[in-house]
C-alpha cells in the first residue's frame, strides 16, 4: 500500500480533495499546502502532532479538519482564518483551551469530545451556522451566554461534564433536536426498574451481528437456569470508552431502567460474571430480516441521516414506524427518560409492514422532576417531527389524511418550543388519524 505521506512529498497526490495522515508525524508537512487549491478534507488523527502552522487559512478550499487523538492542548488559532472550514474534529487530545479566534465564521459541526475543557469562548455563540456541538467528557460547568442565540443548533452533547444545572435558556432554542446530558451532577438516578442478572456462565455467545461507538452486538444464546432449552438473543457488549453521546455505563442504566415495551429494543437482563470484567446487557434478537432505517448522518448532512435514495414506503408502513417510535417516545418521557437520539438510523424495522423498534440509549438522560421535564420533553418533539417529514417523503403515495399528517408534522418542529405538543399527544393524535395503522404488539 501506497504511504501517504511518501506520496504527498512525490507529488503524486496533486489534485486530491482528501488527504489522511496517520503515524508518528510530529511536524505538518508544508507539502500539504501544495493541495491548497484542491484540498478539503484533511484527516490527521492519531498522529503526534500539537501545533499548525500560523498560515492554514492557505487552504482556501478546506471544509473538514480531524485532529482526534493528536496531542494539542489549544485548538490552533489560525483554523479561524480558515474560510471554508465548517468541521473541526478535535476528541481526545487532551484540550484544555478554546480560544475564540479559532473558530471559524462557517463553523458548522464542532467536536471536543473527551477533553479537558473548562470554558468556552462567547465566540461560539456568533457563529450562526452551528448546526451540531459535541462536548461530552468535558470539565464544563457552565456554556457561553451567546448560545441561546443560536438559530440553527440542532444536536447538543453535554454528558460526563459538571453541570449542575441546564441553561435555561436550551429549551428555548429553536432548531434543538437531540439533547444529552447524562453524567453531569444535575442529573438524578434512573426510575429503578427490577433487572434480572444474568451470569455469564449461562450465556454462548455467537458471531457478531453488528458495532456501534459503545459496543459490539452479537447472537448468542441463553439458559436461563443453567441447562436445558437456549433460547436466541442479542447480547450487547460494551467497550467501556467514552462516545460523543456519553458513558456506556450511563447508556447502560437508561436501557434497564427503561423497561419492556414493544417498541424499544429493550433489555432481558444484565450480563455478570463476565471473564473480563465487561459489562453486558441482553436484549431480544430481532429477525434476520430487520435493518436500520437509515444511515447515520454524513459529513454533508451534519445533523440528518442519509436513507437509501431508493427507499420507498408504503403510506401504511410508514405511518406504523411513526406511530411506533412515538409510542416509545413517549412510553420513556412517563418513565423520565429523554432518548436524546431519535433518529432513523436508530430505529430497527421489517423492511415492509412498517412494524419497529427504537434503539440505542447511548444518549439518553433522565428527565428531572416537575414541569421543566416538559420543556426538554418537547427538544424530542422536534426530533420526531423532522422523523415523519421524512416518512412521509419517502412514501410511495400521498397517506390519507396527508394534510392532517402535515399539519402534525409542523406543529412538532414548531420554531416556539412551547407550542410543540408532547410525545403523548402526539400520540393520541396520530393514533386519531390512523388507528389501523398501527404495528402489531409484540
Amino acid at each position: 500500500m501506497q504511504d501517504p505521506l511518501q506520496a504527498l512529498r512525490r507529488g503524486d497526490l496533486a489534485g486530491a480533495r482528501s488527504l489522511r495522515l496517520t503515524g508518528e508525524l510530529t511536524t505538518f508537512p508544508r507539502e500539504i499546502f501544495g493541495l491548497a487549491e484542491t484540498l478539503e478534507v484533511l484527516d490527521l488523527s492519531g498522529t503526534d502532532l500539537s501545533a499548525l502552522p500560523h498560515d492554514m487559512g492557505r487552504l482556501t478550499g478546506l471544509r473538514v479538519l480531524f485532529c482526534s487523538g493528536t496531542r494539542f492542548a489549544r485548538l490552533p488559532p489560525c483554523l479561524g482564518d480558515c474560510r471554508a472550514l465548517s468541521q473541526i474534529g478535535f476528541r481526545g487530545t487532551g484540550l484544555c483551551d478554546v480560544p475564540g479566534e479559532s473558530l471559524p465564521p462557517f463553523l458548522r459541526w464542532l467536536t471536543l469530545t473527551d477533553n479537558r475543557i473548562e470554558a468556552l469562548p462567547e465566540a461560539l455563540g456568533e457563529r450562526p451556522h452551528l448546526q451540531k456541538l459535541m462536548l461530552s467528557g468535558n470539565r464544563l460547568k457552565v456554556l457561553p451566554a451567546s448560545l441561546a442565540g443560536a438559530p440553527n443548533l440542532e444536536l447538543l452533547r453535554l454528558s460526563a461534564n459538571c453541570f449542575e444545572a441546564l441553561p435555561p435558556w436550551l429549551t428555548e432554542l429553536p432548531a434543538l433536536a437531540w439533547i444529552a446530558w447524562a453524567g453531569n451532577p444535575l442529573e438524578g438516578p434512573p426510575t429503578a426498574m427490577p433487572v434480572p442478572q444474568v451470569p455469564w456462565s449461562h450465556l454462548e455467545p455467537g458471531p457478531l451481528l453488528g458495532e456501534g461507538a459503545s459496543g459490539r452486538v452479537h447472537r448468542a444464546f441463553w439458559r436461563e437456569d443453567g441447562a436445558g432449552a437456549a433460547q436466541a438473543v442479542a447480547l450487547k457488549l460494551f467497550k467501556g470508552a467514552m462516545t460523543s453521546d456519553g458513558l456506556p455505563e450511563q447508556e447502560m442504566a437508561a436501557c434497564l431502567a427503561a423497561g419492556r415495551h414493544p417498541h424499544l429494543t429493550g433489555a432481558l437482563g444484565q450480563v455478570t460474571g463476565h471473564p473480563e470484567a465487561a459489562h453486558g446487557l441482553l436484549m431480544p434478537l430481532l429477525p434476520d430480516t430487520w435493518r436500520v432505517l437509515a444511515g447515520p448522518p454524513s459529513l454533508a448532512s451534519c445533523s440528518r441521516d442519509v436513507y437509501d435514495p431508493g427507499l420507498r414506503l408504503a403510506p401504511r408502513a410508514a405511518i406504523s414506524i411513526a406511530r411506533a417510535t412515538a409510542a416509545a417516545a413517549a412510553h420513556l418521557h412517563a418513565g423520565r427518560i429523554l432518548h436524546g437520539d431519535l433518529y432513523a438510523h436508530n430505529i430497527l424495522w421489517d423492511g415492509g409492514a412498517g412494524e419497529a423498534v427504537l434503539s440505542d440509549f447511548g444518549a439518553a438522560s433522565v428527565l428531572p422532576a416537575g414541569p421543566a421535564a416538559a420543556d426538554l420533553e418537547r427538544i424530542e418533539t422536534r426530533a420526531w417531527g423532522l422523523l415523519l417529514g421524512e416518512l412521509l417523503d419517502h412514501c410511495t403515495t400521498e397517506p390519507d389524511r396527508s394534510v392532517a399528517l402535515r399539519a402534525l408534522e409542523g406543529a412538532c418542529i414548531e420554531p416556539d418550543p412551547r407550542a410543540r405538543p408532547r410525545m403523548a399527544e402526539v400520540l393520541a393524535t396520530l393514533t386519531g388519524l390512523a388507528p389501523e395503522t398501527s404495528a402489531p404488539q409484540t
